[in-house]
């Protein structure tokens, strides 16, 4: 809560930033004019910083230390609606979100009992923090009137003592959407409840809470999932819950399975935005993306993408079909399950319990007469047998394998039962990808690579030097880590003619990837040490991705 609100709304009407008839029909409310869509955070931080002469810090991602934690007692971060952010031995850096109130900035270093260097941010990211690492909850959260479950139907009013568990699981769900978490995971222990979140492929422990929250918390993800049974503990349960956060649409998958201290739950974030991704937003360069986009726009064939799980496949198949969506194509899925719903799509999710499996639905999806099909995944010589016919009569064909390079997939359809003269005529190409972190725009500095990297990459001294090599440093935009967000290193491997013949002279695959890489294929090592030289990503991060990658 902003104190001495007629004034600020004063200063935000000065500023250009609200119009005199919007602040008047607010009340003077800056709470109400930042629901209303009238100012946003951003600009009202911005404006009481420069009023009260203070440093603005971004926090929207950023954890605070247990060492820095410490530094404030929880009741003192409650009263004056503070974080610590920084302690360099002389001075505590703490963040508000209301420079303008004196009696804060007054009584903050005699509650510390030491200096402090007071800096603005978000209110919103503070009272993040202050339920992340301290337990408090605000009840007028800015964030919380922005915050709508879809998918809870007919369900009875909150009462009294379950609001804690609402406000618990509430700013759990909030937190990890702000973090741009790709799962929650909810471990009940021995002796607590454990909640971490996956941040660019990283589980990182951001809360616990006590062991007899467990059933409480659980109950009432179930409860947001309008399908899941409350009664039932004994057995693995499956769920979505649909929600919006702050204008943002978002999908969980929700997963729940018995475990010996309770029931564990994971949920996977699904964030609608990612379906606006484009192919450079994958992490292609230029000559990388022309090749893959002539490859999906072919007229019929099949499209492989390959990796093992948390490798981006489905975003990159998503990816592909947002790129070729247009009026004069018919474009079908069959997925399990169905993750994103994509617009002008039609969409079909497996369901094996009766009888609605990978092959069963592509037989069906047939007789709709599509231009495009894309199969979640190709599993078992019935299905890769029907995508492959499908691919040959006309129609195009996009799906994932589980192997470990682009090469691979060959002798994975052969392994399954496909002639290899099908794979030859029917495959068009195949891209093998895996996730490195990016590093952050914020923080990356220049590096020097050890004498192992140099060694393992093949780079020399000279060309790191003269490319710029850069390296992770970590900075609160980034919770210290010096990367923020992940990129795809790829390896394209086209069927061509020649390709063809090799396909068919049962080659195996060792001499195929030998024989590809003398055609000119670039292997996700070598695409990731461009990357390294672009200073997109760290020649760790390379080296950690593509061990089975050869020298």
């Amino acid at each position: 809560m902003y104190s001495n609100q007629d004034y600020l709304s004063q200063l935000l009407v000065e500023a250009g930033v609200v119009t005199p008839e919007a602040a008047q029909a607010a009340g003077n409310s800056v709470e109400r004019l930042i629901m209303e869509g009238a100012v946003n955070e951003d600009q009202v931080t911005a404006v009481i910083a420069q009023n009260a002469s203070l440093e603005i810090v971004d926090l929207s991602e950023y954890e605070i230390p247990q060492d820095v934690a410490s530094q404030m007692p929880a009741d003192v971060a409650k009263r004056f609606q503070a974080v610590p952010v920084h302690d360099d031995g002389t001075q505590l850096m703490v963040a508000i979100a209301d420079g303008l109130n004196f009696e804060t900035l007054d009584s903050l270093p005699h509650a510390l009992g030491r200096e402090v260097n007071p800096v603005m941010a978000n209110l919103s990211d503070i009272q993040r923090l202050l339920m992340e690492v301290y337990r408090v909850g605000s009840a007028d959260s800015a964030e919380i009137p922005e915050f709508e479950v879809l998918t809870m139907e007919g369900v009875e009013e909150v009462s009294e003592e379950d609001a804690p568990i609402v406000r618990i699981v509430t700013n759990m769900l909030i937190s990890a959407t702000k973090m741009n978490a790709s799962d929650i995971h909810i471990e009940p222990l021995e002796t607590t409840l454990r909640v971490r979140f996956r941040m660019d492929g990283k589980l990182v422990e951001v809360e616990n809470h006590p062991k007899k929250l467990t059933p409480a918390i659980v109950a009432r993800l179930k409860v947001m999932s309008g399908s899941m049974s409350i009664a039932e503990k004994r057995l693995p349960q499956d769920g979505r819950i649909q929600m919006r956060i702050a204008g943002k649409s978002i999908d969980l998958r929700v997963s729940t399975v018995p475990s010996n201290h309770g029931e564990s739950v994971v949920m996977r974030i699904l964030d609608k935005s990612a379906l606006t991704l484009g192919l450079p937003q994958l992490g292609f360069f230029s000559d990388d993306e022309a090749v893959f986009k002539k490859m999906i726009n072919l007229p019929d064939g099949i499209l492989l993408v390959t990796g093992p799980t948390g490798s981006g496949k489905t975003t990159t198949l998503y990816a592909c079909l947002n790129e070729i969506n247009k009026p004069d194509r018919k474009i079908i899925t069959v997925e399990d399950p169905v993750e994103y719903q994509l617009a002008g799509i039609n969409q079909v999710m497996v369901k094996s319990d009766v009888g609605m499996t990978f092959a069963a639905a592509l037989r069906s999806m047939l007789r709709q007469a599509p231009n495009i099909i894309m199969v979640g995944e190709i599993r078992d010589k019935e299905t890769a047998t029907i995508a492959m016919n499908a691919s040959l009569t006309g129609h195009l064909v996009f799906s994932t394998l589980h192997t470990n390079d682009a090469t691979g997939a060959v002798a994975r359809l052969a392994d399954m039962g496909i002639k290899r003269f099908l794979i030859a005529s029917a495959v068009r190409a195949v891209l093998a990808q895996r996730l490195v972190r990016g590093l952050c725009e914020r923080c990356k500095a220049p590096a020097e690579l050890t004498e192992r990297e140099m060694r393992i990459l093949n780079i020399d001294r000279e060309r790191a030097a003269a490319a710029g090599v850069l390296g992770p440093q970590g900075c609160p935009k980034c919770r210290d880590s010096g990367y923020k967000g992940r990129k795809g290193i790829f390896e394209i491997f086209q069927v061509d003619d020649e390709v063809r013949h090799l396909i068919n002279d049962n080659l195996s695959s060792p001499e195929m990837r030998k024989r590809a890489r003398e055609l000119g294929m670039r292997t996700m090592r070598e695409d990731g040490i461009r990357k390294v030289l672009a200073g997109i990503t760290s020649a760790e991060e390379v080296i950690r991705v593509t061990m089975a990658d050869e020298n």
